[in-house]
């Protein structure tokens, strides 16, 4: 099931049960506010009905006393709603606000946890959307039933109660106009609910084409695509601003239904009520029971607007809550086992018939049948064309995915049985995509070892080859590297990611071509280093250029997810076509001089092998 057909069939009682758990602390604040508000709606209504009483004695011409009275007791009332009235407000922003930081915490908790395959579901733009617009979307939908969704039915409600009971029968106009008025505002909101649920698909694809630009800048100047660039943002830009607009268009009906209410209630009142007063001298209603109805009247017109308006947010919070709860319920591919091993004995790998693809609807397996052992220690070469699924087998490893059949092996242990923190902390991987985070240089090699000391740090470094070029810098240890490390080279961006890793001493180490920004001489150097600093840890070193991995015990041949060879770089020179194009290709002079090289050492071999064996029959 797709992540959309799951959000539209979530459950309203779901949904809030989901939400609800990331209230928490500020269950307080949530329990406070609507208390705050009932109060505050029962004095508003209290108010005019005080008011109507000292309209009535100033006509009838009653003393200072009950004047100073009735004055006395509206400015009580109108501090005591005051009061209500801030605390309400005070105490609602803090159950938002605080309610909206857990659901962000959550979602991004959660979201650390997806392997790849997890994330693989969700678009990087889309999880970006979900963390900030539809949390603020549901934060202020939140706002509002903790509040407004309370205020405005009890004043409607009261209102309506207390006009009834200032102005008799003439109140029938006010449950007639509330009717019209609920009809219209409610089928604005019901107009534009399939609105909401387009703008946000829309929303992920601007942020989607914003992501794309900022991280591919180099790219775009480089081959001066920023117009074309420009128009693709401005189309989905123009896509959000058109239904939008169609959106503003239907709310701006609100305003001249509510109008078109209010000049109703207020002509009803002021000529029927005038008229009764007139007629009956007073005695049927007075001036001051009129005041109160216009009062009422305009309390329950406006109650009602806001009530369409919460509708409008919670229509809007609907969509974004399903989409956010699709996040907060999605559980990782990758669980732990119920009693996990925490200890990796060692970095010997094991493959048996694994065969891995992305997704069960894919068309075909990723790694087909892939059988290799590899000891503790070895230094394994993996080589082959683009595509032939290099960075999905050594993945499996340290179980970024799982296979799909067969299992892999670590320590002599199924990858799936060991805690997967355990299991990564001993499983040391540079990716293709080197990423280096917001920080000084010592901040990011401590990614590898917390508690690494500086001396550490140098040295890591200095096996890594990145020594050099950061005493060079005006800071050097404590440079600041700009977010995605675009204040240094691919290169350089390489070689810390390298020592990172060095300094977790892992039982494994992966280079997913890691090396492919530095030049030969360094990439050797580099090598040379890790068989000093580590010479127990078995490490996997995936590259496009032989001579990266021309001194690997042996190389793993990839061809199109199959292995087609698994052998010592001078038997794969002999003997695999593959390797042996990849060779010719980048050393086209050297090749028969290796191969002649290769020859003469085998022949001095053979020499020695019988020279020994005349020894040994003379003797």
């Amino acid at each position: 099931m797709s992540n959309s057909e799951f959000e539209k069939k979530l459950p309203l009682r779901t949904i809030f049960s989901t939400l609800a758990g990331s209230i928490r602390e500020y269950s307080k604040y949530v329990k406070v506010t609507p208390v705050l508000v009932i109060a505050e709606v029962i004095i508003e209504c209290i108010i005019p009905f005080i008011t109507a009483h000292l309209i009535d004695a100033i006509q009838l011409g009653r003393g200072l006393d009950v004047i100073g009275r009735y004055a006395a007791i509206l400015i009580a009332l109108a501090l005591v709603s005051l009061l209500c009235g801030a605390g309400a407000g005070i105490t609602c922003s803090i159950a938002s606000a605080g309610f909206a930081k857990n659901l962000r915490h959550d979602m991004f908790a959660n979201i650390q946890t997806f392997s790849f395959s997890n994330i693989d579901r969700f678009s990087t733009s889309s999880l970006v959307t979900r963390l900030t617009t539809d949390t603020n979307n549901v934060q202020q939908a939140f706002m509002m039933l903790i509040r407004m969704a309370i205020r405005s039915p009890l004043m409607i409600i009261f209102a309506i109660v207390m006009a009834f009971m200032t102005g008799g029968p003439m109140a029938v106009i006010y449950v007639f106009v509330s009717i019209l008025l609920g009809v219209g505002l409610f089928g604005i909101a019901i107009g534009v609910m399939p609105i909401f649920h387009r703008i946000f698909k829309k929303y992920d694809a601007l942020n989607d084409s914003v992501e794309e630009n900022v991280s591919g800048i180099r790219v775009v100047k480089s081959y001066v695509r920023e117009d074309y660039e420009k128009q693709k943002f401005n189309v989905a830009s123009e896509a959000i601003y058109h239904d939008f607009l169609h959106v503003e268009r239907i709310l701006a009906l609100n305003g001249p239904i509510m109008t078109v209410c209010v000049d109703i209630v207020y002509t009803f009142v002021v000529y029927f009520g005038s008229r009764a007063i007139v007629t009956s001298a007073g005695q049927a209603m007075q001036v001051g029971q009129m005041s109160a109805l216009i009062t009422y009247g305009f309390s329950m017109l406006m109650s009602l607007m806001m009530l369409s308006m919460v509708f409008v947010m919670i229509t809007m919070a609907d969509e974004s809550s399903r989409r956010i709860c699709s996040v907060l319920m999605e559980e990782s591919d990758l669980k732990n086992p119920e009693h996990p091993l925490m200890d990796v004995p060692d970095g010997s790998v094991d493959f048996d018939h694994v065969s891995f693809s992305y997704s069960a609807d894919a068309e075909r397996e990723a790694l087909e049948d892939i059988t290799l052992h590899v000891k503790s220690g070895e230094v394994i070469g993996v080589i082959g064309s683009t595509g032939s699924s290099k960075s999905t087998l050594i993945q499996l490893i340290s179980r970024l995915y799982d296979a799909t059949e067969g299992s892999v092996k670590v320590g002599g242990h199924d990858v799936r049985e060991y805690d997967l923190d355990t299991l990564r902390n001993q499983v040391a991987v540079v990716l293709q995509k080197n990423v280096l985070f917001s920080g000084t240089i010592k901040d990011n090699l401590r990614w590898g070892d917390p508690d690494a000391t500086d001396e550490e740090l140098v040295e890591a470094c200095k096996l890594a080859q990145a020594d050099e070029f950061i005493q060079l810098m005006p800071d050097k240890y404590d440079t600041y590297i700009e977010q995605g490390g675009t204040n240094v080279s691919g290169g350089q961006k390489q070689r810390l990611c390298i020592a990172r890793a060095l300094l977790k001493k892992p039982k494994i180490l992966i280079l997913d071509d890691s090396t492919s920004a530095v030049d030969t001489k360094t990439d050797k150097l580099i090598r040379a280093g890790f068989r000093s600093y580590i010479p127990e840890t078995t490490k996997f070193i995936i590259a496009q250029r032989t001579s990266s991995v021309e001194d690997a015990d042996r190389i793993i041949v990839l061809d199109d997810g199959h292995i087609d060879a698994f052998d010592t770089p001078e038997n794969l020179l002999r003997t695999n076509e593959i390797y042996r194009d990849i060779y010719l290709t980048q050393n086209k002079a050297s090749h028969d001089e290796k191969l002649e090289e290769l020859d003469a050492e085998g022949d001095a071999a053979a020499d020695a092998a019988a020279d020994g064996k005349e020894v040994e029959q003379h003797d």
